[in-house]
């Protein structure tokens, strides 16, 4: 008798201890919004979990005799998943914990290929292969759509034209830095062809003038050339040279007597002829 008690026994707490497991299970089933999970442990747990599911999924789906439909399957909830996965780092994130969309590593992410033009949806193992799939892949992504004239034309102020370029202090340096190299250079050139030229028994010989291209000429040679110069009795006087014929102050009193007189003639309505032959 005592020998079915302890059965009866054993198996009650059997099924107690299932029980029980059960309800514990039951009870940590992993939430369904990641911000209901206000501890930053119980987050880092339910992103490894989430993990360990992408990784078995993932390795599921290799295997191309799985048929197209349950394939599909796969790579939907492996989808899913890596979305859940996005919302429990973000919260762990808020809850102060580490950045790992920046800092994680993403071995599993990068094992997806993402159709050109359609960011967020991956293929993965044997999905790539898929009929309707593998043509989306050999497809050229398509253009950027081309800016209007409008929207080239709104990033484009004085400094695109180079308008401030002296206001930020650097420019005027370099260029007075480089001016002073220059002018040094062109300098120690000139010193030593001098020295160069007296070395080769130059010293003696007088050193030719250089050309003074301010150089004006004297009034008597500009008369002879057929110029016309002012200011000739002043010597001390800078000259200048007229390349066109100018008049005299005779001719130019003539000229005014002239245009002073027709005025007259037109403003009293005398007739050129007429005022011809009385004068």
């Amino acid at each position: 008798m005592a020998r079915n008690a302890e059965k009866a026994m054993t198996t009650l707490a059997r099924w107690r201890a299932a029980q029980l497991e059960q309800n514990e299970k039951h009870k940590k089933r992993r939430p369904y919004l990641a911000s209901d999970c206000k501890s930053l442990y119980a987050c880092e747990k339910w992103r490894m979990q989430i993990i360990r599911e992408i990784a078995k999924k993932v390795a599921q789906i290799q295997n191309a005799g799985l048929g197209e439909f349950r394939i599909r399957d796969l790579n939907d909830e492996i989808n899913k998943l890596l979305r859940e996965k996005g919302h429990w780092e973000a919260q762990i994130k808020e809850l102060g914990g580490p950045d790992y969309q920046k800092v994680g590593p993403r071995m599993l992410d990068h094992e997806g290929k993402e159709v050109p033009g359609n960011r967020g949806y991956k293929y993965f193992g044997a999905a790539k292969d898929l009929p309707g799939v593998r043509e989306l892949f050999e497809q050229e992504p398509p253009p950027p759509p081309r800016k209007t004239r409008a929207e080239l034309m709104k990033d484009i102020d004085a400094d695109y034209y180079g308008y401030r370029d002296d206001d930020d202090g650097i420019l005027l340096p370099l260029e007075l830095r480089a001016e002073r190299k220059s002018i040094q250079k062109a300098v120690s050139a000139w010193i030593a062809k001098k020295e160069e030229s007296l070395k080769n028994g130059e010293e003696g010989q007088e050193e030719p003038e250089e050309e003074n291209i301010y150089h004006v000429q004297d009034a008597d040679s500009d008369e002879e050339m057929g110029g016309t110069t002012t200011n000739a009795h002043d010597k001390n006087a800078q000259s200048f040279i007229a390349h066109v014929p100018v008049p005299s102050q005779q001719e130019v009193e003539q000229a005014l007597l002239k245009r002073k007189k027709q005025e007259l003639l037109e403003k009293y309505g005398i007739a050129q002829d007429n005022a011809m032959d009385t004068s």
